[in-house]
């Protein structure tokens, strides 16, 4: 069993849905995202999803963009961003590394799986790869041990939402709305109808991001899904925060609202899917 596995499954366990939680390494610094990584932990987080900065973020809206050019500018490099995995998952979260393509391919396909699995991650998230592009690295990272995580769309075939969950692992990232990620005042009424269509084809885990920005939107998503996916919301903790230790408070505060909102799942909602 993976620690993605693991997670889902004592989530499960407990009557409820996963919290995973996003932020990029390097922001505001290398030492400044751990802290903040390990305060989302101290407040519920279950799972850390650790974003590679990239000067070409095709699905971040202009939070998360705002924050990997930051990082970019102050010099962060992949080698910071496994030094944060190595740190992070030695206190037993699994963590996976989220990073478009282009990076992974100029590091080295094989040696990008390798030194992830090395530093202790869990798995990989690649917004841009699609399954039918993916065998290369599906082989490097099956033979390292690690989990790929791919995207299904609310405007995806029921063709399509089986490829993409017969060739994902650790969990199926359900967008919860087309376009960038981004907080947003609702939950799209297209969650629900996408994590049930997907239910119909697989029985892998489904986890639903892209606008979550509240307890009551996490609430909302775990009636239905598996995991809840948070992201721009806890970078906006970090960029609206009037100092650093402002923003680890805040940041962990809102996850211990998450966490309480995952937790708003009742027996009844689990034992019936």
């Amino acid at each position: 069993m993976t620690a993605i596995a693991a997670a889902f499954d004592a989530a499960r366990a407990d009557n409820r849905a996963a919290l995973i939680g996003y932020l990029p390494a390097g922001f505001p610094s290398v030492e400044g995202a751990i802290a903040a990584i390990e305060a989302m932990i101290r407040g519920g987080v279950d799972i850390v999803e650790l974003g590679l900065p990239y000067s070409d973020p095709l699905i971040d809206g202009p939070v998360i963009q705002s924050a990997v050019d930051q990082a970019l500018r102050t010099g962060t490099t992949t080698a910071d961003v496994l030094e944060t995995v190595r740190r992070i998952a030695a206190g037993g979260t699994a963590t996976l590394v989220m990073t478009y393509w282009n990076p992974i391919e100029r590091y080295g396909v094989a040696r990008f799986a390798d030194d992830v699995a090395a530093a202790g991650g869990s798995g990989v998230i690649a917004p841009d790869l699609t399954p039918e592009e993916a065998g290369d690295w599906l082989s490097a990272g099956s033979a390292a041990g690690l989990d790929t995580v791919f995207l299904a769309a609310p405007s995806s075939t029921e063709a399509r939402l089986r490829l993409v969950a017969e060739a994902a692992g650790g969990f199926i990232y359900a967008a919860s709305t087309m376009g960038v990620t981004g907080e947003r005042a609702a939950v799209s009424s297209r969650a629900a109808e996408l994590v049930a269509r997907l239910r119909a084809v697989t029985d892998k885990r489904v986890a639903v991001g892209l606008g979550v920005s509240s307890g009551a939107q996490a609430a909302e998503i775990a009636q239905f899904a598996d995991g809840v996916i948070v992201g721009s919301a806890f970078v906006r903790c970090l960029l609206d925060a009037a100092t650093p230790d402002a923003g680890i408070r805040a940041v962990e505060a809102f996850a211990r609202e998450l966490a309480e909102g995952v937790r708003a799942r009742t027996v009844a909602d689990v034992t019936q899917r």
